[in-house]
């Protein structure tokens, strides 16, 4: 069936949709809102429903937007309806040190006031970006957004992809998108084949209240058994991202939440006062996933579906993020030279832009968890030296301030 929404650029080829994107959790979403900017009409298929996918309730989870990722969202008229219940974060605080026993003395400091770009990035709650995508795609006509669906075929058939749903209805467009996480039915569909391995850790995810005011300042506290992310919210609370052995991790998940806070107070300490649980406990094991290939005929992959990261650095979704910005810029411009954005030499440009990025980006992350997830008195003083003589360098901290904000490397225009 023609698509009413928009004229065909092909006179002899009908499409049902411009492209059709695999995924309704964040990345599909914001996707097809940039997407839509630059007129392009997209079909969003989402395996849950909306029901399921908006909650007003806090739940605990939230997401670290950088700088360059808060800049996307604002560029495709998203942050607006964020920004009131965003927190800066304009502190990062690294240490290293042992549970019960404090940080060491070195360690690195960040402040957002040395880079003079703004905060290096803003707190989310997923409740509230959830809600916002939900309604920025529901008043969007150039967006069609599938709620319970599933894709249990695909095939490419010259300038054209077709997707089958478990409902028997079929849609063709010019290009698929896979923004289905690390399990990606896109990516297995298309014969992209996955490499990575496990950590043997899990990160317990959850959010706290404390007594005193955390002044938008994030922690980064490694320790033997992997990393504890304190990051602020809205209010006296902080989300808690903590990495431990799987056998650790599988010990906490069954005490109730007093027992589990007295196993979080010496990994946390007391400089926030004293805490309590607020929200949902959430843990997932934790491992390196990437693809072999970012794109194939007429498809490519975002995000998780084309690389899940260790979260010590927090940078999955902006990862994700940098994807889209990317992919958006090499589709419109080639619309733009009237080009057909669905074939594989257009989709290659968004594979050279990104790989590299991609790939330093898992190997910096695992290498850091693998530096520091350990408890060898000799590599223990080395990197906290490092740290030391880092924090002792502005020219280098600042490097690193504008690594965390997303600032370095080749920026997408969405990200400027």
């Amino acid at each position: 069936m023609d698509n009413p929404r928009r004229p065909h650029i092909s006179i002899t080829m009908k499409f049902d949709t411009d492209i059709t994107i695999v995924g309704g959790g964040l990345n599909g979403p914001i996707l097809a809102t940039a997407l839509a900017r630059a007129g392009i009409t997209t079909t969003v298929i989402d395996a849950l429903t909306t029901k399921v996918r908006k909650n007003a309730a806090f739940d605990g989870r939230s997401y670290a937007v950088a700088l360059t990722s808060q800049r996307l969202l604002k560029n495709i008229g998203l942050w607006n309806a964020l920004s009131d219940d965003a927190q800066p974060m304009l502190e990062i605080k690294v240490t290293d040190g042992r549970a019960g026993e404090g940080p060491s003395p070195f360690f690195m400091h960040f402040d957002h006031a040395e880079i003079e770009d703004g905060p290096m990035g803003y707190m989310v709650q997923d409740r509230h970006l959830r809600r916002t995508l939900l309604e920025a795609m529901a008043e969007n006509p150039l967006i069609e957004h599938l709620e319970g669906q599933t894709v249990i075929n695909q095939v490419v058939e010259g300038a054209r992809v077709t997707v089958t749903l478990e409902s028997g209805k079929t849609l063709t467009s010019r290009s698929l998108i896979g923004c289905d996480g690390r399990s990606s039915g896109t990516a297995t569909r298309a014969g992209i084949k996955r490499i990575g391995w496990e950590y043997r850790q899990t990160a317990l995810v959850c959010a706290i209240e404390h007594e005193k005011p955390h002044r938008g300042i994030a922690h980064q506290f490694f320790m033997p058994t992997g990393p504890l992310a304190i990051l602020p919210l809205t209010g006296n609370r902080s989300s808690i991202v903590w990495s431990e052995s799987e056998a650790n991790a599988t010990a906490f998940n069954t005490l109730n939440d007093e027992d589990y806070l007295t196993m979080l107070r010496p990994r946390f300490g007391d400089f926030l006062g004293d805490i309590s649980l607020t929200g949902t406990r959430y843990s997932y094991p934790l491992s390196l996933s990437m693809t072999e290939q970012l794109v194939t005929d007429c498809t490519a992959l975002v995000g998780d579906a084309a690389h899940g990261l260790h979260p010590i650095a927090g940078q999955g979704l902006n990862a994700g993020m940098r994807d889209i910005a990317a992919l958006v810029q090499i589709i419109t411009e080639a619309q733009n030279r009237g080009e057909d954005y669905g074939s594989l030499a257009v989709l290659k440009r968004y594979e050279e832009w990104r790989r590299f990025d991609n790939t330093a980006l898992a190997l910096a992350t695992d290498t850091f968890n693998r530096l520091f997830s350990n408890n060898t008195p000799l590599l223990r003083l080395g990197r906290d030296l490092g740290m030391g003589l880092i924090n002792k360098m502005p020219s280098l901290r600042r490097g690193f301030m504008r690594e965390a904000a997303g600032l370095s490397g080749d920026l997408p225009d969405l990200m400027r």
